[in-house]
């Protein structure tokens, strides 16, 4: 696999072959395999839909998309939480050639104008709400949309998967039933959808997925048939999944988790997935777990904290679940204790990777020890290779840290319409190799297994000595009062920045007080990389809970905004 285990470079296995086939082919291959087993479960909805089912729904949309004029290369946006018409308009989409661009449910209406305008989509699908959040003015935004000047140019309809605004003036809106029966059309035939789907190659584009954009204007990655397909395999090979299983998704459909590592991995091994909710609501998660009997449960650390919580209260505890994957943050290894007694997770995975990478590079196995499964994120994807590079480019020695760079099929074909951004992220090296630059500063240990040190633009630099902020919030995370993390540098006069903390503590548990949170980092890792400043979440002054991404990352360049702001003012008030 490695030629040399002296340097930071890895390669994943050879075997078993890529797939090279298009989502919609491979939608009627599971249908002629599992037929009438459940593929995608929807309590919310009272929606039950098989593999039959999808393939049968998945060719309705395509034939309504083609009858409106849509055509291989036409993008077809889509916001609304985890619902069926979600799953069917991403297939119906990849059976004729048009990218599905999946928006972000956070976004504000103007974010979504400039999103829908900056993907150039023809057709927009919207909920009418997701969860209590009303999208009445996202959606009022759209239909405005040709006014002079036009704000979106390409935009021909709205398809709201509700009855609001259908006769209101703007661009053309349908409700999603009206939209459907339009596959109905005398002039819409099969022999037409077939033609279609001929046109459509597994390197073709599939989806558009906005990048989290933290910190500057989002972009749109551009993953194909082959990135995704092959992404939420092997996903699913790391889980052992199998017909059986039964897979609890509350990670959201707009986000690689929810549509790669939810619904792809689980299809593409003939389980059954089921979305709880609409958006994240722990009692209907924990509902769903126990009555649907999943094996699996898919989601961020603070979603496991939430249904422990709720667990803990109830005294329900899940029949089946055999394992779990988690994503976005570390998981302590007092958290894998607790889904391994409360839950019964025996086996709790880690993924790694960026949207970019379709997205998964690293994972965990279900046969590493619980630190291999707390300390990294385990080893490189098949057909997938990595490395860690200095400054200059230079692969470093193992347990060197570096940027980390990976390669393979899970590379996306580029960000759309940006062709200067996506040749600062992916670039070549002498031998003529693509390579990711993902900004994660990493190192690989001699068993080649990643270890993620952090952001290398979060990294905190106190008086000239660097400060990786991920070593610290494990540390913190261990505490037994503590239940999530998440560290940021602060100005100072003296240093330069400092250590900041803000902190959660744990349901039920007393607060200690900031100098014992100085004490308990200070005995692993040194005084300098003890906070100096504490900041507890729901405290006055600070956020009732961690500023996030969609996806559910910290936004850490808000929390370094709230958190000099709250220094400024305690200093002048001790001048006054």
């Amino acid at each position: 696999m490695n030629p040399n285990p002296n340097i930071s470079f890895v390669q994943g296995l050879k075997e078993p072959s890529l797939w090279l086939t298009t989502l919609g082919a491979f939608v009627d291959e599971q249908a002629s395999h599992f037929e009438d087993r459940p593929a995608a479960i929807f309590p919310w909805q009272s929606v039950r839909l098989s593999y039959r089912q999808l393939a049968d729904r998945s060719k309705i949309l395509a034939k309504a998309m083609l009858e409106m004029g849509l055509r291989n290369g036409d993008t077809v946006g889509i916001m609304a939480g985890n619902c069926y018409e979600y799953i069917e308009v991403f297939l119906g989409g990849s059976r004729i050639g048009c990218p599905v661009v999946v928006l972000n449910n956070t976004y504000t209406p103007e974010e979504l104008v400039n999103a829908v305008n900056r993907s150039s989509c023809k057709l927009v699908f919207m909920a009418s709400d997701i969860g209590t959040r009303s999208l009445s003015n996202h959606i009022k935004n759209l239909r405005e949309g040709h006014s002079e000047p036009p704000t979106l140019p390409d935009l021909r309809r709205v398809v709201n998967f509700g009855t609001m605004g259908i006769d209101e003036a703007g661009v053309e809106m349908q409700t999603y039933s009206t939209f459907v029966s339009g596959a109905n059309s005398v002039f819409m035939t099969d022999s037409m959808l077939k033609r279609a789907e001929s046109s459509v190659s597994p390197e073709n584009v599939l989806n558009l997925q906005f990048t989290s954009g933290t910190t500057g204007s989002p972009k749109a990655a551009m993953l194909t048939h082959v990135n995704l397909l092959n992404n939420g395999r092997f996903v699913g090979d790391a889980m052992h999944l199998t017909p059986e299983d039964v897979i609890c998704c509350p990670p959201p459909l707009f986000h690689c988790f929810g549509l790669v590592l939810g619904f792809l991995s689980s299809f593409t091994h003939g389980s059954s997935i089921v979305f709880p909710s609409d958006f994240f609501d722990v009692k209907k998660v924990v509902d769903a777990v126990i009555s649907e009997d999943a094996t699996v449960l898919l989601g961020v650390p603070t979603m496991y904290v939430s249904e422990l919580e709720v667990i803990s209260k109830t005294g329900q505890k899940p029949r089946r679940l055999r394992t779990g994957l988690a994503s976005g943050s570390a998981v302590s290894q007092g958290l894998m204790h607790e889904l391994r007694e409360k839950m019964g997770v025996e086996k709790m995975l880690i993924a790694y990777g960026m949207t970019e990478t379709s997205p998964v590079t690293f994972i965990t196995s279900i046969d590493d020890d619980d630190v291999k499964r707390t300390t990294t994120v385990g080893r490189v994807l098949p057909h997938t290779a990595a490395k860690v590079v200095d400054n200059e480019g230079r692969i470093v020695a193992r347990g060197e840290r570096g940027e980390l760079c990976t390669s393979g099929f899970v590379l996306q074909k580029g960000y759309w319409e940006n062709e200067e951004k996506t040749k600062e992220a992916m670039r070549r090296d002498e031998n003529g190799v693509l390579w990711m630059h993902t900004g994660d500063e990493a190192f690989l240990d001699q068993d080649g297994y990643a270890h993620i040190t952090g952001r290398i633009k979060d990294l905190i630099i106190r008086g000239g000595e660097n400060i990786f902020p991920r070593e610290i919030e494990e540390r913190l995370m261990l505490h037994l009062s503590i239940s999530e993390a998440s560290v940021v540098g602060i100005k100072d006069e003296k240093y330069g920045e400092v250590v900041g903390a803000f902190l959660k503590v744990v349901e039920g548990v007393p607060r200690i007080s900031d100098e014992e949170v100085k004490q308990w980092v200070s005995e692993k890792l040194g005084r300098h990389k003890a906070p100096q400043y504490t900041f507890w979440i729901g405290k006055q002054g600070v956020r009732e809970d961690f500023p996030k991404t969609g996806s559910g990352k910290h936004q850490k360049h808000i929390m370094r905004d709230i958190g000099n702001r709250l220094v400024g003012s305690r200093i002048v008030k001790a001048k006054l």
